[in-house]
Parts: C-alpha cells; sequence; structure tokens
C-alpha cells in the first residue's frame, strides 16, 4: 500500500553525523544483524570511510512497525553532502518526500548544511530537524535550536534529540518519520515513469540503475526507454537494497529500487533521466534533468612513461562507474604522454587520483587545475578552452570571460578579518555579511580560477578549521586575463603555464620563479627561469652554475695567465649552455605546482 511507504533523505554537513545515523536506523529496523554490522555501512569505497564523507548517493528499504501498529516501508537515501555533487544530491532530494536534517549539537549550522536544506526546499520537502550528539558535553541544544530557526527558518520546537552513536532518541526519529512525512503521491495506473537517481557498473550484471518509480510500475520482460537518452532495452530484472541486492517481482509506483536491463555503458544511463514504458510511453520526462559538465580540468601523467597503459586502463574503468569524469589524450614536451582530465570540482579531482594511486598503483604527476574559459575571437566565434596550452594567439582574441561562483561561508566572528583579507586577495565581491549570534555568514562573488588553487587550505589554515565553505556556479564574467609562460634556460615548459589575471600575473610569476630556483638542483652553467606573458619577462630569477677553480695551478705570476684561463673556462660554458639540456627532476613540477599560490 502507497500509504505505508515514505522516501526519505537524510542532508547534513560533513562530520556530523548522517551515516552513523543511517547505521542506527538500519540497526533499529533490523535491516543488518551484528554479525554483518560495520560502521559507515553504506559507504563502500575506502576514501569515504577514511575521510568520513559520503561520494555515492546509496539507497536502502527499512521495515518499521510503528507504534499505531502498522508496519512502514522506509526507503533511506543517504545522499553526499559535498558541493562537487550538488546535482546528483537534487536528483537524490527529488526521489524522497521529506528529508531528515542532522544538525551537530557542538558545531551548529554550518554552510553546507544551508545549501543542502535550500534544495531540499525547492523539491517540497517536509523537513525533520534531528539535533545529534546531545551526549557530548560541549553541547549547546538551546543555542543551536535558536541558530536553525534565526538562520534557516524552521521551528525547532518539536526538534528530535539524538546521539546516532550511542542510540539515543532513535525510535523518536522513526515515529517521526512516519506521522510528520507524506506518502508518496503517483498514479499506478498511469504510464511509467521513473526518475534515474544514480548508476554504477557491476563485473557481472552490467549496469545497474537506481530509480524511483513516480507513477505507474516496472516489471521483469517489459520494454523501457530512457527519454533523454533515446535509448531502448528489456528490462531483465528488477530489486531493492535491504542493504544488500534482493531481487523482487516488481517495482510499483512510490518505490525505490534497482532495475538491470542490460545497458552497455554507464554513460547511456544519465542520473536524472526519466525511464518510460517503449510501447506506452509517458507524455513528458521528469523535470530537472541536465547533463554533468566538468568546470576543473587538470592533466596526469605518469611518473614512468612506461605506466601509460595502465594509466588509460585504469581511467577506463572508473569511467565505468562515473559518468561525470571525462578525459582525453595529451602530450607535454616536459612530461610527455598523458591525459587531460575534467572533473566536477576538486573534490571529485582529489578523490579520482587518491583512487589511481591506491587503486591501482600509478604514480602521478598531475598539472595544476584550471578551469575553462570562453574566448572571444575576432572572428566572432567562441570557444571553450580547457588547456592553456590551447590559448589561441592574443592578436585573434577579442576577450575572454571566466566562470564565477557564490561562496557561502560560516565563520567565527574573531576570524572574520583573516577571511575577508582572503576574499578580497583573490579577487571577490562581498554580496552579504550576516551576524548569527558569534558567528559570521558571508556571501561572496569569487573567480572560480582563484578558488581551485589553495582557497580552501588557505580558509581552513587562517580560521583554525572553524570556517565552512560552499559555493555554487553563478556566471561567467568578462575579465582581463593573459596566459603566462615559463621559460626554463629559453625554452616554454607547458606544463608550467597557466592562466592568470593580468594585475596578479607579477606576483604570481615572480612567486613560482622563486620556488623553481629551490627546486631545480644546479648545473656546470647558469639556468635562467623567466615568467612571460607574450614576449615580455615580468619576472626572472638565475640558477648559479657550479664553478670549478680553474686558476688553482696558478702560483703567482702575470695576472692575464689567471685571465686567460678564466675566460677560456667562460667560453666553454656559453657553449654548453646553448647545448646542454637543463634536467629537471619529475617531483620538481608537482611541488611547484601545489605550491605556487603559497605565502
Amino acid at each position: 500500500m502507497r500509504s505505508l511507504i515514505r522516501n526519505f533523505a537524510i542532508i547534513a554537513h560533513i562530520d556530523h553525523g548522517k551515516s552513523t545515523l543511517a547505521d542506527r536506523l538500519m540497526q533499529f529496523c533490523g535491516a543488518i544483524d551484528s554479525r554483518e554490522f560495520r560502521d559507515q555501512m553504506l559507504d563502500s569505497m575506502d576514501i569515504e570511510r577514511e575521510r568520513g564523507i559520503t561520494i555515492k548517493a546509496q539507497t536502502v528499504r527499512l521495515s518499521y512497525k510503528a507504534k499505531d501498529g502498522s508496519t512502514y516501508q522506509l526507503n533511506l537515501m543517504d545522499t553526499p553532502g559535498h558541493v562537487d555533487f550538488a546535482y546528483e544530491v537534487s536528483r537524490s532530494l527529488a526521489a524522497c518526500e521529506g528529508s531528515l536534517l542532522v544538525v551537530d549539537a557542538t558545531q551548529g549550522v554550518e554552510a553546507q548544511t544551508l545549501a543542502n536544506v535550500y534544495h531540499a526546499l525547492e523539491h517540497d520537502h517536509e523537513i525533520v530537524v534531528v539535533l545529534n550528539k546531545i551526549d557530548l558535553p560541549a553541547a549547546e541544544i538551546d543555542r543551536v535550536s535558536e541558530q536553525i530557526e534565526d538562520v534557516i527558518g524552521l521551528d525547532c520546537t518539536d526538534a528530535i534529540q539524538t546521539s546516532a552513536k550511542v542510540g539515543i532518541g532513535i525510535e523518536d526519529v522513526l515515529e517521526a518519520l512516519v506521522h510528520r512525512l507524506p506518502p508518496p503521491s503517483g498514479e499506478e495506473s498511469a504510464p511509467l515513469k521513473a526518475l534515474l537517481v544514480d548508476s554504477w557498473y557491476d563485473p557481472y550484471m552490467g549496469v545497474v540503475t537506481l530509480v524511483r518509480v513516480k507513477d505507474g510500475c516496472v516489471k521483469p520482460g517489459m520494454k523501457v526507454k530512457l527519454m533523454a537518452a533515446g535509448m531502448s532495452y528489456t528490462v531483465e530484472r528488477v530489486g531493492i537494497f535491504s542493504p544488500k541486492p534482493t531481487e523482487v517481482p516488481e517495482l510499483k509506483t512510490g518505490e525505490i529500487g534497482y532495475i538491470i536491463a542490460g545497458i552497455k555503458s554507464v554513460g547511456d544511463a544519465r542520473v536524472g533521466d526519466t525511464i518510460t514504458q517503449e510501447n506506452n510511453p509517458a507524455k513528458e520526462p521528469l523535470p530537472g534533468f541536465k547533463p554533468c559538465v566538468p568546470v576543473v580540468f587538470c592533466s596526469m601523467f605518469p611518473v614512468d612513461t612506461v605506466d601509460y597503459g595502465k594509466l588509460k586502463d585504469s581511467l577506463v574503468k572508473l569511467q565505468l562507474n562515473d559518468a561525470s569524469f571525462s578525459f582525453e589524450p595529451e602530450t607535454s614536451q616536459a612530461l610527455g604522454f598523458g591525459f587531460r582530465c575534467g572533473f566536477l570540482g576538486l573534490l571529485h579531482l582529489e578523490v579520482i587520483e587518491e583512487r589511481l594511486e591506491r587503486e591501482y598503483n600509478l604514480d602521478l604527476v598531475t598539472t595544476a587545475p584550471s578551469v575553462v574559459y570562453k574566448v572571444h575571437l575576432s572572428s566572432g566565434q567562441i570557444m571553450d578552452m580547457h588547456n592553456p596550452a590551447d590559448m589561441p594567439d592574443p592578436s585573434r582574441i577579442s576577450s575572454m570571460e571566466e566562470p564565477w561562483i557564490i561562496a557561502k561561508i560560516i565563520v567565527p566572528d574573531e576570524y572574520l578579518g583573516n577571511v575577508l583579507a582572503l576574499c578580497e586577495e583573490k579577487r571577490g565581491v562581498q554580496s552579504e555579511l550576516t551576524y548569527v549570534g558569534s558567528r559570521v555568514m558571508l556571501e561572496y562573488q569569487l573567480p572560480l580560477n582563484e578558488v581551485v588553487y589553495d582557497f580552501y587550505d588557505r580558509l581552513k589554515s587562517i580560521s583554525k578549521g572553524y570556517a565552512s565553505f560552499d559555493y555554487h556556479m553563478h556566471k561567467y564574467k568578462q575579465e582581463d586575463l593573459v596566459k603566462m609562460t615559463i621559460l626554463i634556460n629559453g625554452d616554454p615548459v607547458d606544463a608550467l603555464a597557466m592562466i592568470v589575471h593580468r594585475s596578479n600575473a607579477e606576483y604570481r610569476g615572480r612567486l613560482l620563479c622563486e620556488r623553481l630556483k629551490d627546486l631545480i638542483p644546479r648545473h656546470m652553467f647558469k639556468i635562467p627561469i623567466q615568467a612571460a606573458i607574450g614576449g615580455k619577462v615580468i619576472a626572472r630569477e638565475t640558477i648559479a652554475a657550479f664553478r670549478k677553480d680553474v686558476t688553482a695551478k696558478c702560483y703567482g705570476g702575470d695576472i692575464s695567465r689567471k685571465r686567460k684561463l678564466l675566460d677560456k673556462q667562460k667560453e666553454g660554458k656559453k657553449k654548453m649552455r646553448e647545448i646542454g639540456n637543463v634536467k629537471i627532476p619529475q617531483g620538481t613540477f608537482l611541488a611547484a605546482l601545489k605550491m605556487n599560490n603559497d605565502k
């Protein structure tokens, strides 16, 4: 019966106890026994467990016998919390009617809490407020409740107080889900309309799609069509997660489960697509579908060129499970053969890089992350530029645009000055500043190019870890951007080229030249390191040569004898500089790029 179904998501900031609460709900409902239990049951990847973050949306069906005597079907959706996966979060929330908002009673409202609550409110969710970690001595229940009411505007008089770790208040959460969330809507007699929430590749079953049935039902043998992809398949089996995959005869209106239909590529089953019956299709797809577009790009090269084939195979395997990740081959004079990869954001980049190094035993050199610029050419054509090396001749460019974001930062007021200084340094434009008790909520417009380098690390450093940061894409703005090239011994190094704002170019160039001077080993000849914009050198450092004392054998005598030997040495060094190659260790690029924006 549809009236006994409740679909809900858990939304929270990182480390506020979302996965722990999901574990306790599963234990209380008997979905897992004590022998099989482990912490963060729904987090399947090692990285998720170590970092305490959720990367892939997971679902589990629970059966709960309420105090009113009825047995309810609860479909729990554990969503990622990070901004990089905001689109995936919005599709997960679209599959539910309500949300549990989990707030740490010791920390209060954070930037990500706000972002995800607004997502939930956009989908008309009924929100149940849960104050977690109330057993800790630092818990401030009244202050945090007041903060939720002031900042978000949710009534906290009936907020549920829990400690997911200890197991306090779990039954209260389940009762609130049953009585305060609405049952799913939809028509069982209407043509099939199912929202594709997630998809992944299984080596035995092919592509598995996670769906929420909005109208109609889906069962094995049905011919279904993906409306955005325009492809048709025959359903082989359907099932639910409880939390293990369990086959069922059919998925009815309001239910969440998986479909296996012989789909070959995850790229065909895109998140947000609508699945309908081929011979009795729905009139229109469900709203909100958009293809995933990478916003951050960087190049990856194997440290040992022998590993190129291994890197290619590894990227293909990763793409099987993550359609939002893209890559294409690339060559670099300095680093050899590699791949230009596209990511949803910096966390996505870090996760992919860490998985390549850990799961596939690869040593990688990763270039500085860059964003997508829109280059307006004099001919009227507009090109998307992912790589600074692809920048056309400046004489052909009429203007350039870069992406800007709107960032929300919540920080204790004693660190406000530092945070404001950082945002101004990064060319930020302040749009809002609000005090919430002893904390400040800032809204800034910032260029994404400045954020991808080291903004988050520096924000955490200057606020001693207390600042929380969340952002979303805003728009493209025309700016005075230039390509900065690094020349080592007169030769440009493509791996170190970058797009910078003209006002910032000299500072960045000087910083990078100083860094390279410390990193590149000395040779038998002088090595000039230059930062240039076009033909104009804006910064220079020189690595001194090793010097042999050729005059050591001269004891006294005329000065001309020593001068003659020194002139001969000088000529030799000049000739060596013309024909000599500068040996740059692989680690130099990584060290220079990682720290090129440090103070």
